[in-house]
């Protein structure tokens, strides 16, 4: 039959080390979350903008291609066959750039909605270890001696 081996009592030394890198690897872990977070909000609100501006570029020059295609039913010349093309080019290339922008607009949401969780996460356990430390560090009170009753 073989014998279980066992295992060694931790020591103080040990566990209050395993407590210091816990508290480092949770501070730097709030730390990156903060910059992260920083960065991909300002980023999203970059490409919100560029989506946006894409998008009324777009419906101003769909708008133009109905026009320019109206003009070429009414009268087909080499002028207004030119124009419905520019059109037409122009949109196509603005429809390309306003797709690319919405797929890295949407990527950075679903980015940013787990960092922001996780940040929050962060927080939460930073204030809860501070209250902690505040309660487990307060100095003991000392106890007064009563006076003897005289009767």
């Amino acid at each position: 039959m073989a014998v279980k081996k066992k295992k060694p009592i931790a020591k103080s030394s040990m566990v209050e080390k395993s407590l210091e890198n816990s508290l480092v690897n949770l501070e730097a872990a709030f730390e990156s979350g903060t910059k992260a977070v920083a960065e991909r909000t300002q980023t999203g609100s970059q490409l919100a903008k560029l989506v946006a501006r894409l998008s009324k570029k777009r419906a101003a020059l769909m708008k133009r291609k109905k026009l320019a295609t109206a003009r070429v039913n009414k009268e087909a010349s080499v002028d207004n066959k030119k124009a419905l093309h520019d059109v037409t080019k122009e949109l196509d290339t603005i429809k390309k750039e306003f797709d690319k922008a919405k797929i890295a607009k949407d990527a950075n949401n679903a980015e940013l909605g787990p960092l922001r969780v996780a940040l929050k996460r962060a927080t939460a356990y930073r204030k809860g270890i501070a209250a902690a430390d505040k309660v487990l560090n307060k100095p003991k009170k000392k106890s007064r001696r009563r006076r003897a009753v005289s009767s």
